[in-house]
């Protein structure tokens, strides 16, 4: 159980990964950005989720750095994670994108990388090129994003080694039950993105009314909810106020039946992309 901001899950190949950490998705590069990444690592969040796509790679590389010198830190202390775009799928290009995203970043690995979406035809040729640099020793975990069962089952039919991490959207409209069943079986770690579901749920009354019973924010009630079923979360802000409340999650714990009706919250509902029918 996650007891702690800087408890770990164990991946199937022993690398201890953070249960919760800061996602930057659609925050620019900039003294914000900057900033977010630091109070992160300065409250004690140690595990940090980037993107090329996202085009932030150099402020978070920023703030990574400047952090670890002003709290003592050691680069191995943290867990950093970034995810090869579509446009730089299949086998060459991805190793190519791989060097680029560490130049970005500063780094000279990662603790994650991902394959961001399960391009068809693709992402196989993609895969192998992650195998490459994992057993090259260049990355300590490799994974995907935003894979389904099938995408999954078809990727392991020709891997040699079995994806560690799969990071899809998950929050109590898409509780996402057969993918959490599958990983489990298969000793795949779900992660979580979009948890709060870009804040589409903070009203919801079902969610005020557990909030109020705890004494906690919706947003600290979803995200307990997220450890407790096993899922490793990335909430995403820029706030430092937030950024503190949001791992404000281990003085508590949701009973059975408190974590049952959340899960009758699931409506099958997306506020990303579908990944059996995305175009970019």
């Amino acid at each position: 159980m996650l007891n702690h901001l800087q408890d770990t899950v164990t991946l199937h190949n022993g690398v201890q990964m953070p249960g919760f950490g800061l996602g930057v998705f659609k925050v620019q590069e900039g003294d914000e950005l900057v900033q977010a990444v630091k109070a992160a690592i300065k409250h004690g969040y140690r595990s940090i989720d980037t993107a090329a796509i996202y085009g932030n790679e150099q402020g978070v590389g920023q703030g990574i750095r400047e952090a670890l010198q002003e709290n003592g830190l050691r680069r191995e202390e943290l867990f950093v994670t970034s995810k090869v775009w579509n446009a730089d799928q299949g086998y060459e290009s991805t190793l190519a994108a791989y060097e680029t995203s560490l130049k970005k970043l500063g780094l000279d690995s990662l603790d994650l990388y991902l394959i961001h979406w399960p391009v068809k035809g693709k992402f196989k040729e993609t895969w192998r090129a992650l195998e490459t640099l994992y057993r090259e020793g260049r990355v300590k975990a490799i994974g995907v994003s935003n894979f389904q069962v099938h995408h999954l089952e078809e990727l392991m039919r020709d891997a040699t080694v079995k994806p560690m991490v799969n990071q899809v959207e998950y929050h109590p409209r898409l509780t996402q039950k057969e993918l959490l069943r599958f990983a489990k079986e298969q000793g795949i770690q779900l992660e979580a993105w979009s948890p709060l579901m870009q804040g589409e749920l903070l009203d919801n009354p079902a969610l005020l009314g557990l909030a109020a019973k705890y004494g906690k924010s919706v947003a600290q009630v979803i995200l307990r909810w997220d450890l407790q079923h096993g899922v490793v979360t990335i909430p995403k802000s820029t706030k430092a106020h937030r950024i503190a409340e949001n791992a404000a999650i281990y003085d508590f714990e949701l009973t059975a039946e408190d974590m049952a009706a959340i899960d009758a919250l699931n409506e099958d509902r997306r506020i990303g992309p579908d990944p059996d029918n995305f175009d970019f």
